[in-house]
């Protein structure tokens, strides 16, 4: 006494009917950025995240980094975002199934957190390694030439 579950031939040969309010390609679009508002609007490590990322462009266009060295500031600029992004939905997530204090849902959201400050902790060393060598030989410029 059971429903069976596996399709019989002719249904894993046709296409799934299209269904009422389907996702289009370009609308997922739309929900994607909708993510990323929600994140800046309600995150403040998401705000300071983004300055300093504002700050570590500008600070590369004004040394003139090469375009590896930019290439290397966005990964890491990006894999904080995306860190920062993946514990909000963390949070989300246990905050949806439980108000009460679980130590599960305490080690999910410790996790995530520990995602982004450690993806947080790499961004800080790419951009020592990007940048000081650049602050170092302006400050011999200056120091000799100025």
């Amino acid at each position: 006494m059971g429903i069976d579950i596996l399709p019989t031939q002719s249904e894993e040969t046709q296409a799934p009917p299209p269904t009422p309010g389907r996702t289009t390609f370009a609308k997922s679009f739309v929900y994607a950025f909708e993510g990323v508002k929600y994140t800046t609007r309600t995150q403040r490590n998401m705000r300071v995240h983004l300055i300093l990322a504002v700050l570590a462009v500008g600070a590369g266009i004004w040394l003139r980094i090469s375009p590896l060295e930019f290439a290397l500031i966005f990964v890491a600029i990006m894999n904080v975002i995306v860190a920062e992004m993946f514990n909000t939905v963390a949070e989300a997530c246990v905050d949806l199934t439980t108000h009460e204090f679980n130590p599960l849902a305490k080690i999910a959201k410790d996790v995530a957190a520990g995602a982004v400050l450690l993806n947080a902790a790499l961004s800080v060393c790419i951009g020592l390694f990007v940048f000081v060598p650049h602050l170092v030989a302006l400050a011999h410029h200056l120091m000799h030439h100025g």
